[in-house]
């Protein structure tokens, strides 16, 4: 299928597909005039990278675990599972280390809102 009808069934504009491609996340076809072609497969595979993107893995992440996923069980892939989880675990940690230092700002600003409201200008 063409990009805007894989556009359409996939949910992600023809600029994202056209995205994962540079990213080397999806490999459509092409026809005979240059134009990329969508099989079934490359629609799943982007549903795939949509979740893991929506769900905050970054791009990087999400291009070493793709192949592995696509491949199925195969000898290793125990190992390999394994170093994605610590590495999404990694990414997890920082993220809540972030939001924890984001959510002291908030509290510092909810306190200082409230003693600057109480004494007014």
């Amino acid at each position: 299928m063409k990009i805007s009808e894989a556009s359409r069934v996939s949910g992600v504009s023809a600029r994202s597909l056209r995205h994962y491609e540079d990213e080397g996340l999806i490999v459509p076809g092409r026809c005979s005039n240059g134009f990329r072609d969508y099989c079934p497969s490359t629609i799943d595979r982007v549903h795939v990278i949509r979740t893991l993107l929506e769900s905050g893995l970054p791009v990087r992440l999400i291009r070493e675990v793709l192949p592995r996923l696509a491949d199925g069980p195969v000898v290793g892939t125990d190992v390999v599972c394994a170093e994605f989880l610590h590495e999404v675990q990694s990414y997890r940690d920082r993220l809540a280390a972030r939001i924890a230092v984001l959510s002291d700002q908030q509290t510092a600003l909810d306190a200082y809102l409230r003693e600057a409201r109480r004494t007014g200008p």
